[in-house]
């Protein structure tokens, strides 16, 4: 796999790329794989090629709700760019496949000294701000049928093929719902003929009746995608 697979990467400049593919290391991150844990020291960022990763705030009594994913349109551990070295939320891998490694000293050291990467990362946190922002919308004013749809579709975004492995109860630790509540809106999409569900995976046939079931949170965060997508396009342009 290449470094170029991944949007950001792919967006820097060729002189840049030199500089920053030495110090990557190709990983295979298998499903929930804790990258880490909240309020851990962040020694590493990633950069996503094929996976999925949750960003997951955990409660004292253990129970959790997503708060963001990230796949390989961005990079996991904004913290240490950001001005920290640690987060409230857990880095979990959603979807297996494999990322790049880069130690967060050397990230940080590209970002205070090069313009265009430090554009480039201002320009994704601004997007994965914006998909919390809206998650936390969903969560309070959305049913559990519409927050199902809207994950799905998120996680679809991100994967090459409509196929999502994944247990009900795992996407209800996603959601901060309870497993019934996921079974129930699940059954109901798939008397829809809008997937099939079957021991942990989750097929979508129906994509564009998935987005018709979805609230509005879904295309509020997939502009702000695109718009992404755009200015990645437009660098590698310059």
């Amino acid at each position: 796999m290449a470094p170029l697979k991944n949007k950001l990467l792919d967006a820097l400049s060729s002189e840049v790329q030199e500089r920053i593919f030495p110090h990557l290391k190709l990983l295979s991150l298998p499903l929930g794989t804790v990258i880490y844990e909240a309020s851990e020291k962040i020694d590493y960022v990633y950069f996503p090629i094929d996976c999925i990763v949750s960003l997951l705030y955990v409660m004292v009594d253990g129970s959790s709700a997503e708060i963001s994913v990230i796949g390989n349109e961005g990079v996991v551990g904004i913290a240490v760019f950001m001005g920290g070295e640690s987060t409230p939320s857990r880095a979990i891998v959603q979807s297996a496949g494999s990322a790049y490694r880069m130690s967060a000293s050397e990230l940080r050291k590209e970002f205070n000294s090069e313009s265009s990467i430090r554009m480039l990362l201002l320009r994704y946190t601004q997007s994965l701000i914006a998909q919390m922002a809206q998650t936390a919308v969903c969560n309070r004013h959305h049913s559990i049928d519409q927050q199902l749809c809207r994950w799905l579709l998120l996680s679809l975004d991100r994967l090459s093929t409509n196929e999502i492995t994944m247990t009900q109860e795992l996407i209800a630790n996603m959601l901060g719902v309870r497993r019934e509540g996921v079974t129930e809106a699940a059954g109901k999409l798939q008397k829809l003929g809008i997937i099939n569900y079957k021991r942990g995976h989750i097929q979508v046939l129906d994509r564009l009746g998935l987005e018709a079931q979805s609230c509005e949170c879904y295309k509020v965060v997939k502009n702000e995608a695109d718009r992404l997508d755009t200015y990645l396009k437009d660098a590698l342009d310059v």
